[in-house]
């Protein structure tokens, strides 16, 4: 009784080795067929058409609010911006996210001026449709998204 359990122990073993080492490779990888590619899923087709600095400000500002009012419980709101102007376009490679990178002054109602750093991302909306506004108000970063001084909404 003893040699048959052996047997069929060492007879298991044997086949779980066989079994393991048929489903190794033994030639050489063949190119996928038409059917193996992906052929539908193209990737992303960036025009880098990034809409002007001016254009996100009135977003800004109500992101600004939004947040404001509600996580912090703060009356701050963005009345004005002046100084405005471009810091940088694409400045990585171009198979990157185009990007507008935006940089000006914020005026708030308690009457600080405070610098402001945003960037416009092509597809960057809700769900990838439309262009997105990445902000940050230099001071105000209140959960350190952007810390230091908001360097990482900098190129």
């Amino acid at each position: 009784m003893r040699d048959l359990s052996k047997a069929l122990k060492s007879l298991r073993l044997a086949a779980i080795c066989g079994a393991l080492l048929g489903a190794l490779p033994t030639g050489a990888a063949n190119a996928a067929n038409p059917l193996e590619l992906n052929f539908w899923l193209n990737g992303p087709r960036y025009d880098g058409r990034v809409a002007d600095c001016t254009k996100a400000l009135p977003t800004i500002a109500t992101q600004f609010w939004e947040k404001e009012s509600s996580f912090w419980n703060s009356s701050l709101k963005i009345t004005g911006f002046s100084g405005v102007h471009e810091t940088a376009f694409r400045p990585w490679q171009s198979d990157n996210i185009p990007r507008r990178y935006c940089s000006g002054e914020a005026m708030m109602n308690d009457g600080k001026v405070r610098t402001v750093h945003f960037a416009i991302v092509e597809d960057g909306g809700f769900a990838g449709f439309g262009q997105g506004v990445e902000w940050c108000v230099v001071g105000l970063d209140r959960n350190w998204a952007y810390n230091p001084a908001c360097r990482a909404a900098k190129p």
